[in-house]
């Protein structure tokens, strides 16, 4: 159709095009802030709600005191070990003295030192006596820390328990609000669908065109785009159903409306020619005809062959003769292309 176009109208087509297409991201855009605003109409819940609040209170307070028993004890622990550290450096001390001491009496045979012996001996003792004292405190202390550990892993798979045991509760309260949700986009989708069909319809051929095919794309991306994302899955059987009911849908429309188109050919192909002619728009038919296609029954016909003044499918004149200079020319043109004569001349 574009070869039939004045220049100037060409190109103020194409700025209604881009008109519509303005119109419809303007409009995506806004529907796109819509959408995602929409389930802040629920509320929004977490798994502190579904806690009784006197329990999570006495399970927060018994973790944290479990967890001051726990560090208390680890900290007890590591000052025990110090304390265990430095006896046994200390007793490792003395008895490297005492060794030394040992083998000097030897060298020296003071056997009279025996008195000594015994006081150097009884120092050593005390010294392993706390030693041993300590590695004692410390083995308890090890054993309360564990103790602690217990509790506070306790306390908290108790508090672990109650969360998940609420987060099953928000989860099966989210899915109902996501359906809810889905069903409010889908209320809005609908009509939005419904009325691009009515404009498609009714009003894409008036001056308006853009608009409506602005509308049009916005409400097709709005249902098949903005609205599949939020399209509950329940493991898929709800979108492998809907594709179906969709593509079924489509696919009978699609059926008809050829169907329909078939017998409208048909039956325009019986009518005089004259009268085809009048029902024939002249734009479409310099854009068939530009196609190497029949204005009539739009089937295929090779307009480079001279002889071909007829459609040979249906009938209808492609070429005639100008009444003026009987120059060959398009049956369809309104002006002769080689003397200007009309085509009624």
């Amino acid at each position: 159709m574009s070869k039939s176009l004045r220049l100037s109208e060409k190109w103020f087509n194409r700025g209604l095009w881009l008109v519509a297409i303005l119109f419809s991201q303007f409009l995506i855009g806004l529907g796109q802030v819509v959408m995602q605003d929409l389930p802040k109409v629920e509320q929004q819940y977490t798994a502190h709600d579904f806690i009784d609040p006197e329990l999570e209170r006495s399970l927060e307070q018994q973790q944290t005191q479990a967890e001051k028993n726990y560090l208390a004890a680890r900290q007890a622990v590591d000052k025990a070990e110090q304390q265990l550290n430095g006896l046994e450096a200390e007793y490792a001390s003395a008895h490297g003295t005492f060794s030394n001491w040992l083998a000097t009496r030897q060298v020296t045979e003071q056997h009279g030192q025996d008195k000594a012996l015994i006081e150097r001996t009884k120092q050593l003792d005390k010294i392993k006596a706390r030693q041993d004292k300590a590695q004692t405190q410390l083995d308890e202390l090890l054993r309360i820390q564990e103790q602690k550990y217990n509790e506070q892993q306790t306390v908290q798979q108790n508090y672990s328990a109650a969360l998940a045991e609420a987060d099953l509760k928000v989860f099966e309260v989210q899915r109902q609000q996501e359906l809810k949700v889905f069903f409010y986009r889908l209320l809005l989708a609908l009509p939005l669908l419904a009325l691009a069909l009515w404009l498609f319809n009714k009003k894409r051929k008036t001056k308006d065109w853009p608009f409506v095919w602005g509308f049009l794309i916005f409400a097709a991306y709005t249902f098949f785009v903005e609205l599949v994302p939020y399209l509950p899955s329940y493991g898929g059987y709800i979108r492998y159903i809907v594709g179906l009911i969709v593509t079924i849908f489509a696919g009978r429309k699609a059926i008809f409306a050829l169907n329909n188109y078939l017998e409208k050919q048909k039956q325009a192909e019986q009518l005089p020619e004259q009268q085809r002619r009048e029902k024939l728009s002249y734009d479409m038919a310099l854009s068939h005809l530009a196609k190497n296609v029949c204005p009539g029954c739009e089937r295929g016909v090779d307009l480079k062959n001279p002889d071909n003044d007829f459609c040979p499918h249906c009938g209808i004149g492609l070429f005639d003769y100008c009444g003026g200079c009987q120059s060959r020319k398009n049956a369809f043109s309104k002006f002769c292309h080689r003397c200007g004569l009309g085509a009624g001349g």
